[in-house]
């Protein structure tokens, strides 16, 4: 499946019943995608499609707690995880849990490759506990979702350069 809004790209593919996997070239280089993605005042301004979004909590070390609450059309939703792994720049990971969705935690791991052109090319793999645990994540409208914080992160990485 392929997804372009504004010139931007991102590829999704389930690798298996319960792998997501996207990918994501973001035009900026990988210290400034690392920064907007594991500082708090840099992930309000993008994550959540750029609404009003709460950082309750962002220690972005191995078993560091994040905690995010998006304010969007009169509700609140909370997300939330621990750090699995941080290796700067290049790879985060960490669980993923929805407040509306409790007990349906999601590993995910984000691997920043350098392109060597002040390009970034961003891999997420997600990985499911149940194959309706994806379906369900997809069905929720994860897919707009992201790609509307994708390009809410264009525009902060180019407000950073």
């Amino acid at each position: 499946m392929e997804i372009t809004n504004a010139g931007r790209r991102a590829t999704l593919s389930t690798p298996n019943d319960r792998e997501l996997r996207i990918e994501r070239i973001f035009d900026a280089p990988r210290p400034r995608v690392w920064r907007a993605m594991t500082e708090p005042e840099l992930v309000k301004q993008w994550w959540g499609r750029g609404n009003p979004l709460t950082v309750e909590r962002m220690e972005v070390e191995r078993g560091g707690h994040w905690r995010f609450v998006e304010h969007a059309g009169g509700e609140d939703h909370g997300f939330e995880g621990r750090f699995r792994e941080v290796v700067p720049p290049e790879k985060l990971s960490m669980t993923f849990e929805w407040d509306g969705a409790p007990g349906h935690s999601v590993v995910q791991t984000i691997v920043l490759e350098d392109m060597g052109d002040n390009r970034t090319r961003m891999v997420c793999t997600s990985m499911f506990f149940t194959k309706d645990d994806l379906d369900g994540m997809m069905s929720a409208g994860m897919e707009g979702g992201m790609n509307e914080s994708y390009q809410a992160l264009d525009r902060v990485l180019a407000a950073m350069g």
